[in-house]
């Protein structure tokens, strides 16, 4: 599972998260966003997008 900086940006020097955390998990697990919903890889918990 690499690739975790993609997840983050820094703006005025502040760290901020890009995507959303797991409900269900909590902090650090994060979702992952797909073109109709949020789900988690951890617990499978989905969040279906709104059109």
């Amino acid at each position: 599972m690499g690739q975790k900086w993609k997840l983050y940006e820094v703006q005025d020097g502040k760290v901020k998260r890009k995507n959303k955390f797991c409900p269900r998990c909590g902090p650090g697990v994060f979702m992952a966003e797909h073109k109709d919903r949020w789900s988690c890889g951890r617990c499978g918990y989905t969040e279906w997008k709104r059109k």
